[in-house]
């Protein structure tokens, strides 16, 4: 069934990032205040979204979503959701990731991972300590990259040639809002920065896009 779509429009790309030396494909995507971060399979690049310039680097495996608490990145790495030291790239602890190696996007919210279920349409509130599923919500699209903001909940979509991000509602799973992506552009990795922008992996374009928020006309990249 089909779920209500109250408002929808075209996506507002304000600004693109990369390729990146040596990365071919963008998975998980997250922001820390300050640098951007994204996955590209084995290797975390962090770069200034001001200047696009690349500022950190570290070597780990990240084949999918990615996420930041405020101290610590969050990583999936096939099926497994590794802790990342942002300053040395050590990961500090482990965690089996909910859809055991098919899971899609991740990003920290109210004390808990949130993480996208690419095929099985689905979005898990897992506990960071332990794994365990706190609650899931039903989309009726393929779920990509996750975020929260200013308490909406967003995912992004990308099936066949449609992507798209969604506010949804997080007890029903209803579509918001919609924000449809320029044809022939995909979105994997999915996170705000808090304010007017969503950061949006790009998949095997290898680029990061930046996406103006709505009623966020005032924000730049």
């Amino acid at each position: 069934m089909q779920l209500p779509i109250a408002s929808r429009r075209p996506a507002e790309v304000v600004r693109e990032y990369g390729p990146f030396h040596g990365a071919s494909t963008i998975h998980g995507v997250t922001h820390d205040g300050q640098r951007v971060w994204a996955a590209t399979g084995e290797q975390l690049v962090g770069f200034d979204p001001a200047s696009g310039a690349t500022t950190r680097t570290l070597n780990v495996l990240c084949d999918a979503g990615t996420a930041f608490d405020g101290t610590h990145l969050y990583q999936i790495a096939e099926s497994r959701i590794d802790k990342i030291d942002p300053a040395t790239g050590q990961v500090l602890a482990t965690i089996p990731a909910p859809g055991g190696g098919n899971d899609s996007g991740l990003t920290w919210a109210e004390g808990s991972l949130w993480v996208g279920q690419y095929r099985d349409r689905k979005i898990h509130q897992i506990d960071p300590a332990t794994g365990a599923i706190r609650r899931t919500i039903e989309s009726n699209r393929f779920v990509t990259g996750v975020t929260w903001v200013d308490g909406e909940l967003w995912h992004g979509t990308w099936e066949g040639e449609e992507s798209s991000l969604r506010h949804i509602d997080p007890t029903s799973g209803a579509v918001l809002q919609q924000l449809d992506m320029p044809a022939g552009v995909g979105v994997s990795g999915l996170e705000s920065d808090g304010a007017g922008l969503f950061y949006c992996g790009g998949g095997g374009s290898g680029k990061v896009r930046a996406v103006r928020r709505p009623g966020a006309q005032g924000q730049s990249a």
